[in-house]
């Protein structure tokens, strides 16, 4: 049975040209190149920083950088280095948003509810999320 299977698959791989490996390649590196575009909403290339709902900065994610944004209970400190943001510190008691961690991805967002400070990562194109319940 195992010989009568290694005969069919090679007389299955004799039938393929050297040109059906060379567009299997291409296509092979064409998914490869457009998986992050496609698939994760483009790059990120700035991050927004909103205070009290309003715009407080944005900033080019290709830079280092801190900024301090001040709010009702204190002073919120956001980290940016290439490619990723996070908030660093936070005033507020659960510190959630300082949780997040790095945001590198374009539709991340944390959110420091009780200091009305959040920082969000935006990119070229506009991703959606979607709750499901």
């Amino acid at each position: 049975m195992a010989a009568e299977l290694g005969r069919g698959a090679r007389a299955w791989l004799a039938l393929i040209r050297p040109g059906d490996w060379l567009l299997a390649g291409l296509g092979t590196v064409a998914v490869g190149f457009a998986f992050p575009h496609f698939w994760q909403g483009g790059l990120a290339d700035r991050a927004i920083v909103r205070q009290d709902g309003r715009i407080f900065a944005q900033i080019d994610l290709k830079s280092r950088r801190r900024i301090e944004v001040a709010g009702p209970l204190g002073t919120t400190v956001i980290a940016v280095e290439p490619g990723r943001a996070r908030v660093f510190s936070d005033p507020g008691p659960r510190q959630y948003c300082v949780r997040q961690g790095w945001l590198s991805r374009p539709g991340e967002i944390a959110i420091c509810a009780p200091n009305r400070v959040s920082l969000q990562i935006a990119g070229r194109s506009r991703t959606y999320d979607s709750l499901a319940y």
